[in-house]
This record gives structure tokens, C-alpha cells and sequence, in this order.
């Protein structure tokens, strides 16, 4: 386990058992989403690939404008 986790999950016990259950939730939630993303990328060899080319399309065509909140 993480340092990182390993401190979330710490500070998690001093929660009531229903908020304990609700952190849980939530990690299970992100855990079975992401299975679910791997799982359709599986199942779709290259289909990654090439929703990134299409989000960069309008950046490299010009036709996308910055907001003006800096680089990432």
C-alpha cells in the first residue's frame, strides 16, 4: 500500500462507520470505473490512440482558443 493511501485510510478509521462506508463507496466506485475503461480498451486496440488524436485535432488545426489560465 501506498504511504498516501496508507495515511487516507488511517485518518478514515477515525471516522464514524458510516462515513468509513461512504470512503469505501467511493474508492470501490473509482476502482470498478477504471476496470471498466481498461476492459473497453481492451476490447478496442488503438481506440486510445485515436480519441487522443481527435482531442488534439482542433489544437493543431487552430480551431481551438485558450482560455487564458496559462499552460499545463
Amino acid at each position: 500500500m501506498s504511504q498516501l493511501l496508507d495515511q487516507a485510510v488511517e485518518e478514515a478509521r477515525k471516522l464514524s462507520g458510516t462515513a468509513q462506508d461512504a470512503i469505501a463507496q467511493v474508492i470501490m466506485d473509482e476502482i470498478a470505473d477504471d476496470q471498466r475503461w481498461e476492459q473497453a480498451f481492451a476490447r478496442s486496440p488503438g481506440k486510445r490512440e485515436t480519441l487522443a488524436a481527435r482531442a488534439e485535432e482542433p489544437v493543431r488545426s487552430g480551431q481551438f482558443k485558450g482560455t487564458g489560465f496559462g499552460h499545463l
